[in-house]
Protein backbone atom coordinates (compact mmCIF):
# COMPACT_ATOMS: atom_id res chain seq x y z
CA UNK A 1 0.00 0.00 0.00
CA UNK A 2 1.39 3.72 -1.21
CA UNK A 3 -0.02 4.44 2.70
CA UNK A 4 -3.12 6.80 1.71
CA UNK A 5 -5.21 3.92 1.17
CA UNK A 6 -5.08 3.40 -2.82
CA UNK A 7 -3.42 0.75 -4.34
CA UNK A 8 0.16 0.11 -4.64
CA UNK A 9 1.73 1.66 -8.17
CA UNK A 10 1.75 -1.97 -9.45
CA UNK A 11 -1.79 -2.02 -9.23
CA UNK A 12 -2.30 -4.57 -6.01
CA UNK A 13 -4.68 -4.28 -3.61
CA UNK A 14 -6.75 -7.61 -3.16
CA UNK A 15 -7.64 -10.60 -0.56
CA UNK A 16 -8.12 -14.53 -1.13
CA UNK A 17 -10.60 -16.25 0.83
CA UNK A 18 -10.30 -19.79 1.71
CA UNK A 19 -12.73 -22.95 2.79
CA UNK A 20 -12.22 -25.67 5.14
CA UNK A 21 -12.61 -27.81 2.03
CA UNK A 22 -9.79 -26.21 0.07
CA UNK A 23 -11.74 -23.99 -2.17
CA UNK A 24 -9.79 -20.57 -2.57
CA UNK A 25 -11.59 -17.38 -3.94
CA UNK A 26 -9.55 -14.65 -4.95
CA UNK A 27 -10.76 -10.80 -5.09
CA UNK A 28 -9.21 -7.25 -6.43
CA UNK A 29 -5.68 -7.80 -7.98
CA UNK A 30 -5.58 -11.41 -5.88
CA UNK A 31 -4.26 -13.85 -8.43
CA UNK A 32 -6.38 -17.51 -8.43
CA UNK A 33 -3.86 -20.04 -8.71
CA UNK A 34 -5.66 -23.17 -7.92
CA UNK A 35 -7.02 -24.51 -5.07
CA UNK A 36 -7.22 -27.87 -3.16
CA UNK A 37 -11.50 -27.99 -3.63
CA UNK A 38 -10.97 -31.14 -5.96
CA UNK A 39 -8.82 -32.85 -3.98
CA UNK A 40 -9.64 -36.07 -1.71
CA UNK A 41 -8.15 -34.49 1.66
CA UNK A 42 -7.23 -35.85 4.43
CA UNK A 43 -8.46 -33.49 7.08
CA UNK A 44 -9.87 -30.10 6.53
CA UNK A 45 -7.81 -27.15 5.62
CA UNK A 46 -7.20 -24.61 8.61
CA UNK A 47 -4.87 -21.84 7.22
CA UNK A 48 -3.81 -19.97 4.08
CA UNK A 49 -0.15 -18.26 3.50
CA UNK A 50 0.35 -15.61 0.51
CA UNK A 51 3.73 -14.59 -0.82
CA UNK A 52 4.58 -11.41 0.13
CA UNK A 53 5.11 -10.91 -3.80
CA UNK A 54 1.28 -12.00 -4.00
CA UNK A 55 2.32 -14.63 -7.00
CA UNK A 56 1.75 -18.01 -4.51
CA UNK A 57 0.24 -19.15 -1.64
CA UNK A 58 0.31 -22.48 0.62
CA UNK A 59 -2.47 -24.06 2.20
CA UNK A 60 -2.32 -25.85 5.46
CA UNK A 61 -4.60 -28.96 6.51
CA UNK A 62 -5.70 -29.80 10.14
CA UNK A 63 -2.99 -32.49 10.15
CA UNK A 64 -0.12 -30.92 9.13
CA UNK A 65 -0.30 -31.38 5.16
CA UNK A 66 0.73 -28.47 3.07
CA UNK A 67 -0.44 -28.01 -0.87
CA UNK A 68 1.63 -25.03 -2.52
CA UNK A 69 -0.01 -23.23 -5.36
CA UNK A 70 1.41 -20.82 -8.33
CA UNK A 71 5.50 -19.73 -7.44
CA UNK A 72 4.97 -20.92 -3.57
CA UNK A 73 7.76 -23.72 -3.29
CA UNK A 74 6.84 -26.86 -1.37
CA UNK A 75 9.29 -26.75 1.28
CA UNK A 76 7.64 -29.79 3.46
CA UNK A 77 4.81 -30.60 6.11
CA UNK A 78 3.83 -32.91 8.80
CA UNK A 79 0.92 -34.81 6.92
CA UNK A 80 -0.10 -35.76 10.87
CA UNK A 81 3.66 -36.69 11.91
CA UNK A 82 4.31 -36.25 15.34
CA UNK A 83 1.37 -34.07 16.09
CA UNK A 84 -0.19 -33.87 19.29
CA UNK A 85 -2.75 -30.89 17.97
CA UNK A 86 -4.57 -29.84 15.13
CA UNK A 87 -2.71 -27.23 12.96
CA UNK A 88 -4.54 -24.19 12.93
CA UNK A 89 -2.33 -21.88 10.74
CA UNK A 90 0.53 -21.48 8.33
CA UNK A 91 2.43 -18.38 7.48
CA UNK A 92 4.94 -17.58 5.11
CA UNK A 93 8.63 -15.95 5.88
CA UNK A 94 9.56 -12.39 4.38
CA UNK A 95 11.42 -14.14 1.99
CA UNK A 96 8.67 -16.54 0.35
CA UNK A 97 11.26 -19.50 0.92
CA UNK A 98 9.63 -21.50 3.98
CA UNK A 99 6.71 -20.89 6.46
CA UNK A 100 5.63 -21.94 9.33
CA UNK A 101 3.04 -24.39 11.17
CA UNK A 102 1.54 -24.37 14.32
CA UNK A 103 -0.99 -26.75 16.25
CA UNK A 104 -3.87 -25.36 18.78
CA UNK A 105 -0.81 -26.67 21.83
CA UNK A 106 1.27 -24.24 20.09
CA UNK A 107 3.80 -26.56 18.53
CA UNK A 108 5.56 -24.67 16.05
CA UNK A 109 7.00 -26.53 13.13
CA UNK A 110 9.61 -24.73 10.65
CA UNK A 111 10.00 -25.58 7.14
CA UNK A 112 12.64 -23.97 4.13
CA UNK A 113 14.19 -20.63 5.37
CA UNK A 114 11.89 -20.41 8.68
CA UNK A 115 13.44 -19.91 11.84
CA UNK A 116 12.49 -21.67 14.61
CA UNK A 117 12.46 -19.62 17.94
CA UNK A 118 10.78 -21.99 20.33
CA UNK A 119 7.04 -23.30 20.55
CA UNK A 120 4.38 -23.55 23.41
CA UNK A 121 4.36 -27.22 22.31
CA UNK A 122 3.92 -29.74 26.00
CA UNK A 123 3.13 -26.74 28.08
CA UNK A 124 -0.56 -26.14 29.51
CA UNK A 125 -2.39 -23.66 27.78
CA UNK A 126 -5.53 -21.39 28.93
CA UNK A 127 -6.45 -22.17 25.54
CA UNK A 128 -5.88 -23.26 22.09
CA UNK A 129 -3.56 -21.08 19.91
CA UNK A 130 -5.17 -20.09 16.71
CA UNK A 131 -2.97 -17.89 14.27
CA UNK A 132 0.64 -17.24 14.20
CA UNK A 133 2.18 -14.04 13.18
CA UNK A 134 5.57 -12.97 11.73
CA UNK A 135 7.47 -10.72 12.59
CA UNK A 136 8.25 -8.18 9.42
CA UNK A 137 11.75 -9.53 9.10
CA UNK A 138 10.82 -13.43 10.29
CA UNK A 139 13.36 -13.11 13.09
CA UNK A 140 10.52 -14.28 15.70
CA UNK A 141 6.77 -14.48 15.40
CA UNK A 142 3.79 -14.25 17.63
CA UNK A 143 1.25 -17.02 19.04
CA UNK A 144 -2.18 -15.71 19.51
CA UNK A 145 -4.74 -18.33 22.06
CA UNK A 146 -8.19 -18.20 21.66
CA UNK A 147 -8.71 -16.39 24.92
CA UNK A 148 -6.93 -13.46 23.50
CA UNK A 149 -3.58 -14.75 25.16
CA UNK A 150 -0.06 -13.18 23.11
CA UNK A 151 3.12 -15.60 23.50
CA UNK A 152 5.93 -13.76 21.96
CA UNK A 153 9.09 -16.03 20.34
CA UNK A 154 12.33 -14.38 18.60
CA UNK A 155 12.68 -10.46 18.29
CA UNK A 156 8.43 -10.36 18.41
CA UNK A 157 8.01 -7.43 21.13
CA UNK A 158 5.29 -7.82 23.59
CA UNK A 159 2.71 -5.17 23.30
CA UNK A 160 -0.14 -6.36 25.21
CA UNK A 161 -3.07 -8.92 24.80
CA UNK A 162 -6.28 -9.94 26.07
CA UNK A 163 -5.29 -12.90 27.81
CA UNK A 164 -7.55 -12.74 31.51
CA UNK A 165 -9.85 -10.24 29.82
CA UNK A 166 -13.52 -10.39 29.65
CA UNK A 167 -14.44 -11.51 25.88
CA UNK A 168 -17.43 -11.66 24.13
CA UNK A 169 -16.57 -13.64 21.81
CA UNK A 170 -13.20 -15.84 21.65
CA UNK A 171 -9.96 -14.48 19.42
CA UNK A 172 -9.63 -16.14 16.06
CA UNK A 173 -6.89 -14.33 14.67
CA UNK A 174 -4.70 -11.34 14.54
CA UNK A 175 -2.05 -9.34 12.11
CA UNK A 176 0.94 -7.57 12.76
CA UNK A 177 1.75 -3.96 11.67
CA UNK A 178 4.45 -3.49 9.20
CA UNK A 179 6.71 -2.29 11.60
CA UNK A 180 6.08 -5.25 13.53
CA UNK A 181 5.73 -2.38 16.78
CA UNK A 182 2.14 -3.65 17.12
CA UNK A 183 -0.61 -5.92 15.99
CA UNK A 184 -4.49 -6.60 15.78
CA UNK A 185 -6.45 -9.41 17.70
CA UNK A 186 -9.47 -10.23 16.14
CA UNK A 187 -12.57 -11.75 17.79
CA UNK A 188 -15.27 -14.22 16.65
CA UNK A 189 -17.83 -11.61 16.96
CA UNK A 190 -15.57 -9.26 14.30
CA UNK A 191 -14.37 -7.13 17.57
CA UNK A 192 -11.05 -5.30 16.84
CA UNK A 193 -8.21 -5.01 19.86
CA UNK A 194 -5.37 -3.18 19.10
CA UNK A 195 -1.86 -3.05 20.57
CA UNK A 196 1.32 -1.23 20.62
CA UNK A 197 1.45 1.21 16.89
CA UNK A 198 -2.11 -0.83 15.24
CA UNK A 199 -4.63 1.97 14.34
CA UNK A 200 -7.95 1.31 15.47
CA UNK A 201 -10.48 1.50 12.39
CA UNK A 202 -13.51 0.38 13.64
CA UNK A 203 -15.29 -3.25 14.22
CA UNK A 204 -17.94 -4.97 14.19
CA UNK A 205 -18.14 -5.63 17.84
CA UNK A 206 -21.49 -5.25 19.44
CA UNK A 207 -23.31 -5.68 16.51
CA UNK A 208 -24.78 -9.05 14.69
CA UNK A 209 -23.43 -10.51 12.10
CA UNK A 210 -24.53 -13.84 9.97
CA UNK A 211 -21.49 -15.67 10.73
CA UNK A 212 -18.58 -15.73 13.07
CA UNK A 213 -15.35 -13.94 11.85
CA UNK A 214 -12.50 -16.49 10.96
CA UNK A 215 -9.91 -14.35 10.59
CA UNK A 216 -8.31 -10.48 9.70
CA UNK A 217 -5.55 -9.38 7.37
CA UNK A 218 -4.50 -5.54 6.82
CA UNK A 219 -2.59 -4.19 3.69
CA UNK A 220 -0.52 -1.47 5.95
CA UNK A 221 -1.15 1.12 8.62
CA UNK A 222 -4.56 2.13 5.97
CA UNK A 223 -7.15 -0.12 7.31
CA UNK A 224 -7.90 -3.95 7.55
CA UNK A 225 -10.36 -6.60 6.16
CA UNK A 226 -12.31 -9.08 8.60
CA UNK A 227 -13.42 -12.33 6.80
CA UNK A 228 -16.43 -14.12 8.13
CA UNK A 229 -16.95 -18.18 7.75
CA UNK A 230 -20.24 -17.43 5.59
CA UNK A 231 -17.66 -15.72 3.11
CA UNK A 232 -18.85 -12.10 4.35
CA UNK A 233 -16.28 -9.12 4.23
CA UNK A 234 -16.01 -6.33 6.78
CA UNK A 235 -13.45 -3.25 5.52
CA UNK A 236 -12.53 -0.93 7.82
CA UNK A 237 -10.23 2.09 7.62
CA UNK A 238 -9.50 4.22 3.82
CA UNK A 239 -8.71 0.68 1.76
CA UNK A 240 -11.20 -0.28 -0.51
CA UNK A 241 -13.55 -3.26 -0.71
CA UNK A 242 -13.19 -5.84 -3.38
CA UNK A 243 -16.33 -8.29 -2.89
CA UNK A 244 -16.85 -11.16 -1.07
CA UNK A 245 -18.37 -14.85 -0.81
CA UNK A 246 -21.65 -14.38 1.49
CA UNK A 247 -24.42 -14.72 -1.84
CA UNK A 248 -22.62 -17.73 -3.24
CA UNK A 249 -22.88 -21.26 -2.03
CA UNK A 250 -19.84 -22.71 -0.40
CA UNK A 251 -19.33 -26.05 0.36
CA UNK A 252 -17.05 -25.44 3.65
CA UNK A 253 -16.88 -22.50 5.88
CA UNK A 254 -14.32 -19.62 5.18
CA UNK A 255 -11.42 -20.24 7.80
CA UNK A 256 -8.75 -17.37 6.37
CA UNK A 257 -8.43 -14.03 4.78
CA UNK A 258 -4.82 -13.55 3.27
CA UNK A 259 -4.10 -10.00 1.40
CA UNK A 260 -2.43 -9.95 -1.67
CA UNK A 261 -1.20 -6.04 -1.32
Amino acid sequence: DDGDGAPDEDGRSGYWLTGEDGGVFSHGSAQFYGSAAEIALAAPISGMAAKPDARGYWLAGKDGGVFAFGDGGFYGSMNGAGLSGEIVDIASTPSGRGYWLVGADGGVFSFGDAGYFGSLGGQPLAAPVVAIIPTPNGGGYWLIAEDGGVFTFGNAPFHGSMGAKPLRSPVTGGWATPTGEGYWLNGGDAGIFTFGDAPFYGSMGGQEIRAPASGMTAPGFDGYWIGAEDGGVFTFGSIPFHGSQSLAALRGRIVEIVNAA
